[in-house]
């Protein structure tokens, strides 16, 4: 069993900042990319940013220039930064994980999500 578990939502005002995080625990050997990602109410689950073992980032053009991705890889854990927030912002957030468990599967994970709102 593995488990990610985000945190870090909530509401703020445009141009205000959240960092949200996320931690993986359970059957892990390795913890291989992972990602943040964004649904927003009537939309499709879209890909925020992504982060490869090694460190290796990618971004959504909407998160370019105010997002910062980062993990630290001995603690499980996967951050995302976010800078100068915006109303289109708003969504629950998802972190991803592509996980190497002990008994040499490789799965694919998600957390529950974690709201982000902000307001104008």
């Amino acid at each position: 069993q593995v488990h990610l578990v985000e945190s870090g939502g909530g509401l703020v005002q445009a141009g205000e900042s959240l960092r949200l995080s996320c931690a993986a625990s359970g059957n892990i050997f390795k913890i291989n990319d992972m990602g943040w990602y964004r649904q927003a109410p009537g939309k499709q689950r879209e890909l925020v940013a992504g982060i490869t073992r090694y460190g290796g980032t990618n971004y959504a053009d909407s998160a370019k220039g105010r997002f910062t991705i980062s993990r630290d890889n001995a603690k499980n854990l996967v951050y995302l930064q976010m800078k100068s927030l915006k109303p289109e912002d708003t969504a629950v957030y998802y972190c991803n994980a592509d996980i190497s468990s002990w008994n040499g599967y490789e799965n694919d994970y998600w957390g529950q999500g974690t709201q982000v709102t902000v307001s104008s």
